[in-house]
């Protein structure tokens, strides 16, 4: 079977036993700052496990797209070079949410590999925790497996319950035992069963995990029952099918050797077991997919994890041979082979292609840097004699450059070189302290809150009665807060909208008889629940108490204007500039929209225009908005765009405003007319691949308009001009200006020239040569070098330094002829001078410039040369 066969035949199976075939999440998690990448199935579930979120469903099967690579799972050093490790793969899973337990999970498993993928049941062997009877006596009793292919696994770790199979999600919180599945690939390979002593070996691959979250684990390490079990499965796409492809390696599948034939393709590689080409087939599946989902190559964070992905891909091209860009050409490859599977891979292809390339042409002009650095430094080595390439330049080049330590290691050993590591680790560990303390990912500060969701009324009214179910002071539960205290109050019904896609929560104030709460900011505590973010203005405020909630009903009507218009421009944005353009991020808030999107150029003027033309006449047009709550697969076919990446539950709110559709949970304006007028007044790039706009509606554009007309008339006025006419005088001001500006540098050379005749007699004799140091009054840099090369041309044989001043600062130049610069070199005779002014300099033998601050030391400074001149003679 195929690799495509395979994950749709695991997909089939689960959905014939109730399960909900469910999308793959984003490779950048939604709302989860506890995570780099996306790296297991049950990432995108995590609030169903934990009793945050519900679905309609309690059975679900997915394939989904991990990547580990920084952070705690990071598998990046040993890919290419082992069988089964990789930046990018799929992990189909299965998930019980409260539904089926122990025994239905094991028998799924073990249906689908004997019954349907035909395994050898010999083949397989099981771990399961220790303790755990009721999943051992499953596998024996009711599977049939032999007991001596049943593996218990102990606690190994000095503490109950850490062991291999036991697994946790965090020190508190759900957990449970697990079972394991493992393929025997055979006698020979090497290797042991687990728990062995040879276990570490590749002849029992672990193929599939089955979790069941059976406790909840507190804080006094205590396990309580969970009322309703769960289960979380993982099964490696990539090793199943090599499994059932019967091949050992990952690599050797079908999906790697296409990946890999691509790679020889654009390197010209000849040895298709070269470590590199399987680096390359890896790698083109993380980069793309990472891109694809929103993630530009940068220098911090996510962006810093795809940059050295990439790098790493380049340097092995390099090693294949390859001198410019190539690792993008892979891109249409990997689309054949997973785009059906991945539509999101299939759309963004072209752009996926831009920024590899973009990336590509800036680290092979790196490479080519670095390799400038080394060479010059192994030369002066060889020169000295020394045998150990120094590691604080090493990682100078790795740190400033991005230059691969490894490469450098390579080209060093050709040379007999080593690289002093300890050097470069010591240098390394000092960086890496700093990053730790500045990109930590850290789990956000959650409430603990554990009770009835908040009901938001936010869309049809700005004032409604709630009661306050909690209250929180510096993260505490409390039951009441005081005057002048801060806080976070939870109601059970609310008008305020609570951050969320892009739009800011609502401010306004929560009024009862005993007190008054200025909300300042509303931020979801969990999913359902409303956290009023603000401050007891009078009284007091009691846990059980009423109150009247009201929104700030400017700041909502501006917000609104605000996020409608955002619909209305990511609409026009997509017809101006072209479907590849992709919302990366936005803000909407009282004062504006700020809108990122995927668009690798600037956008110019022209097109801004169109821009604000199309949503312009869409509000002029002044249609009804209509937000209609729907299943998701109905929005599906209604065409309303999703963002990708973005987490939607299984009914979502489709938002037609004018010609635009896409699902919005936010708040808007009932007709488009509502919004007012609509101005752009930003646009900018962000990142590589991403551009920026900012934009203003209704009385803020107005506002905004009248400050721009105030700004023009007061232009205008200084010109003694109409504002129509403004533009037209000041390109005329801007060509006298350049033609009086010519003709001062004119004025000035000619003055240059006729001072450096008369210098001529100040020239001094020293040894046969001329020495001549003179201050050049009103000269600039241009009129310094003229006159010098006059008085060289002159002078025949001569060292020259002459200085200019003006508004508090020193200008030096000096010039040695061809005859005298194996004895003399300006650039250090510039230096000595600049050094006695305050300043330094250099430059080639026969020319250098220098500048200075302090103009006072000149003349002494001038004096000094005749004798700095006669010592070198």
């Amino acid at each position: 079977m195929k690799s495509s066969e395979i994950r749709q035949a695991f997909l089939d199976f689960f959905a014939s036993k109730g399960h909900q075939v469910v999308a793959s999440s984003s490779l950048v998690p939604h709302e989860d700052p506890t995570l780099l990448f996306t790296n297991a199935g049950m990432n995108q579930f995590k609030d169903v496990f934990l009793g945050f979120d519900k679905r309609s469903y309690t059975r679900a099967a997915s394939s989904q797209k991990c990547v580990r690579a920084g952070g705690k799972h990071n598998d990046l050093e040993n890919v290419g070079y082992t069988a089964r490790h990789h930046t990018f793969f799929e992990m189909l899973g299965n998930f019980s949410f409260g539904d089926y337990f122990k025994r239905d999970a094991i028998k799924y498993a073990w249906e689908l590999l004997v019954d349907v993928f035909k395994l050898p049941a010999d083949k397989l062997w099981v771990t399961v925790y220790a303790e755990d009877d009721e999943a051992y006596d499953i596998w024996t009793k009711e599977i049939g497996v032999p007991q001596d292919r049943v593996i218990r696994i102990g606690d190994n770790k000095g503490a109950r319950y850490a062991s291999d199979n036991f697994w946790m999600m965090g020190d508190t919180g759900p957990c449970g035992p697990c079972t394991e599945i493992f393929y025997d690939h055979g006698e020979h390979i090497w290797g042991g069963p687990p728990g062995s002593e040879d276990e570490d070996g590749d002849r029992y691959i672990e193929i599939w995990n089955n979790v069941f979250m059976q406790f909840n684990r507190d804080e006094a390490g205590i396990m309580h029952p969970l009322p309703k079990p769960s289960v979380d499965t993982g099964m490696g796409l990539e090793r199943i099918s090599a499994v059932l492809q019967h091949v050992h390696a990952n690599y050797e599948i079908d999906l790697f050797q296409a990946l890999i034939a691509a790679a020889a393709r654009e390197t010209s590689g000849a040895d298709m077991d070269s470590p590199s080409l399987r680096v390359l087939a890896d790698h083109i599946r993380a980069c793309s997919f990472l891109i694809a989902d929103g993630v530009i190559p940068g220098n911090e964070g996510r962006g810093y994890v795809l940059r050295r992905i990439i790098r790493r891909a380049i340097r092995h091209g390099w090693k294949l041979g390859a001198r410019s860009a190539f690792f993008h050409k892979m891109v249409p490859d990997l689309v054949t082979e997973m785009g059906a599977a991945y539509p999101e891979l299939a759309s963004g292809k072209q752009r996926v292609m831009d920024v590899l390339k973009q990336e590509e042409d800036r680290f092979f002009a790196t490479i080519e840097h670095g390799m400038a650095i080394l060479e010059a430094e192994l030369e002066l080595m060889e020169k000295t004699g020394v045998m150990q390439f120094n590691g604080e330049t090493a990682f100078k080049l790795h740190d400033t450059y991005g230059f691969p330590l490894d490469l450098t290691a390579d080209i060093c050993r050709e040379r007999q070189i080593v690289v002093d590591s300890a050097a470069f680790d010591a240098a390394m560990t000092r960086q890496k302290e700093q990053a730790r303390a500045a990109g930590k990912f850290k789990m956000a500060a959650n409430l603990d809150y554990d009770g009835p969701a908040t009901t938001f009324h936010g869309y049809e009214t700005l004032e409604a009665k709630g009661n306050i179910l909690a209250l929180y002071k510096d993260g505490t539960a409390v039951n009441e807060l005081v005057e002048g205290e801060l806080g976070v109050v939870v109601l059970d019904d609310t008008p305020f909208y609570a951050e969320s896609g892009g739009q800011v929560g609502d401010v306004g104030e929560l009024r009862s008889v005993h007190g008054i709460f200025a909300v300042e900011d509303t931020q979801k505590i969990q999913a359902s629940v409303f956290g009023h973010h603000g401050v007891v203005r009078t009284g007091t405020l009691k846990v059980g108490g009423g109150v009247t909630a009201k929104v700030d009903t400017l700041a909502r009507a501006r917000t609104i204007r605000h996020h409608s218009a955002t619909h209305l421009m990511h609409k026009a944005l997509r017809e101006v500039l072209g479907p590849h353009v992709q919302q990366k991020g936005s803000q909407v808030d009282p004062d504006k929209t700020r809108f990122d999107f995927a668009h690798t150029q600037p956008v110019t003027a022209e097109e801004i225009l169109r821009i604000e033309r199309i949503v312009n006449d869409e509000v002029i047009a002044n249609a009804a908005t209509d937000a209609s709550v729907m299943d998701l697969e109905s929005a599906q076919k209604t065409g309303a765009m999703m963002l990708f990446g973005e987490k939607y539950g299984d009914e979502v709110r489709v938002l037609t405003i004018g010609s635009s559709k896409e699902l919005c949970g936010g708040t808007h304006v009932a007709r488009t007319g509502d919004i007012g007028l609509f101005k752009i007044v930003m646009e900018a790039g962000v990142a590589a691949g991403v551009r920026r706009i900012e934009a203003v509606c209704g009385d803020v554009a107005v506002a905004k308009v009248q400050q721009q007309q105030a700004l023009l008339d007061a232009v205008a006025a200084e010109l003694k001009a109409q504002p129509a006419e403004a533009a037209a005088r000041v390109a005329q001001i801007q060509d006298n200006v350049k033609a009086l500006e010519k003709e001062l540098a004119r004025l000035k050379s000619k003055l240059a020239a006729s001072q450096g005749d008369d210098l001529l007699s100040q020239a001094v004799d020293v040894k046969g040569v001329k020495v001549l140091a003179a201050i050049l009054e009103g000269a600039d840099a241009t009129a310094l070098r003229e006159t010098l090369d006059k008085l060289k041309d002159k002078l025949k044989s001569a060292a020259i330094v002459l200085a200019s001043t003006g508004e508090g600062k020193v200008s030096l130049i000096a010039g040695v002829t061809a005859d005298l610069t194996s004895k003399l070199k300006a650039g250090e005779l510039v230096n000595f001078v600049a050094q006695q002014v305050g300043g330094k300099g250099g430059g080639r033998p026969d020319m250098a410039q220098a500048g200075g601050t302090q103009p006072a030391a000149v003349p002494a400074a001038l004096a000094s040369v005749k004798g700095w001149v006669e010592a070198r003679l």
